[in-house]
């Protein structure tokens, strides 16, 4: 079992470009308040990004390349990044198995999986956190968590299954408009003939599923993966007799929860009660 710790100050690959933008600063001769003027972006901003704490985003990146004259150099090295280095380190573990997945099997409490999510319901969810977070950071997470939802349009893509509790449809995350585009997505993910969703009733019992969410992988190598995820911890499970463990209390949600087609329907009613 492999426990993830907190993001460190200072990450990787991100810090290398945050040392490019500095030199790129420095070189043109400005301090990191006459540039966060010229950008239009507070000072911390400037500070976060050259220090590796803040990803540069594509946007921002072809804004600095201007600013200071780099020919798009920015640009190039921010479109290059890997979608594991936009995401927070503690789900980094996820992504990378997430990306080459043959099938992603998910059961959620309190909010639609990342995989399932509008853009506006992610933002919405972002801006709810606390402590906040700071509106560069949360834009630079819904576009890794946007850019994550790619692996449904690969050539072949895989089998995705989603067991979802009532409540969360019924929680107002950003509010009627935001839930019922959310909700409309969700049904537009049902049709496809590799992907299903299943609502779990708010009375249902008995119920495997009282311990927490989780979500479970196999990799092209038919190695069986489950990843948990608490507050700001995670853990990737490998142990085959661990992961059979969680594959059996799946396999029971799916049998107390609703069918596909009862599940759809009660999406529909969803819809038409809003």
């Amino acid at each position: 079992m492999h426990v993830a710790r907190k993001q460190p100050k200072k990450v990787g690959s991100w810090y290398a470009v945050g040392a490019l933008v500095a030199h790129y600063r420095k070189k043109s001769r400005l301090t990191q308040e006459q540039f966060a003027e010229l950008a239009s972006v507070h000072v911390d901003t400037v500070g976060s990004i050259e220090q590796g704490r803040l990803a540069l985003q594509p946007d921002r990146a072809e804004q600095f390349d201007e600013l200071l004259g780099t020919g798009g150099t920015l640009a190039v090295l921010v479109e290059k990044m890997p979608v594991r280095e936009r995401i927070v380190q503690f789900a980094q573990g996820l992504v990378d198995h997430e990306q080459e997945a043959v099938n992603i099997l998910a059961y959620e409490t309190q909010m639609v999986p990342g995989l399932l999510q509008t853009r506006e319901y992610c933002l919405a969810a972002f801006d709810s956190r606390y402590p906040a977070l700071g509106s560069e950071t949360a834009e630079q997470w819904v576009n890794a968590r946007m850019e994550r939802q790619l692996i449904w349009q690969r050539d072949r893509p895989p089998v995705g299954h989603f067991v979802l509790e009532e409540s969360i449809l019924r929680r107002q995350v950003g509010g009627p408009d935001v839930m019922r585009n959310q909700i409309r997505q969700i049904l537009e993910y049902t049709e496809p003939i590799h992907m299903s969703v299943q609502v779990m009733p708010m009375e249902r019992m008995p119920h495997a599923g009282l311990a927490g969410p989780m979500t479970l992988l196999e990799t092209p190598q038919h190695e069986r993966l489950v990843y948990l995820e608490v507050q700001r911890a995670s853990f990737l499970v490998d142990d085959p007799d661990e992961v059979s463990d969680y594959y059996l209390k799946y396999g029971m949600l799916r049998s107390q929860a609703l069918s596909t087609s009862e599940s759809v329907r009660l999406l529909e009613g969803l819809l038409g009660e809003s």
